[in-house]
């Protein structure tokens, strides 16, 4: 029997545009080498897939290159934040208040 491998999908977005790429990986392959097998960087100049954060289906992984995939997951690249959560929603919360 011969092993056909996954199907599982990487997706990258911008606030413009976004890509989501599906393809067929040999079981045993990790999150971080399935971004890298999808060639979505091709795709998104700049894009450093190594230094980005990764999750699969919303939650973050802390070690991509540790974590092996599943059958139908998929992998999303995160952009870094521009700003603080918290700071942003003090800052809002003290405008509101007019300060």
């Amino acid at each position: 029997m011969v092993d056909e491998g996954i199907s599982v999908e990487v997706a990258y977005a911008l606030p413009d545009r976004q890509r989501i790429i599906r393809l067929t990986v040999p079981a045993g392959t990790t999150a971080l080498e399935a971004a890298h097998l999808s060639h979505i960087a091709d795709h998104f100049p700049g894009l450093d897939i190594d230094g980005s954060a990764m999750g699969v289906f919303g939650k973050l992984v802390a070690k991509p290159g540790e974590r092996v995939l599943l059958q139908g997951e998929r992998v999303e690249i995160y952009r870094p934040l521009i700003a603080d959560p918290k700071e942003a929603r003090k800052q809002r919360a003290a405008k509101a208040k007019g300060e």
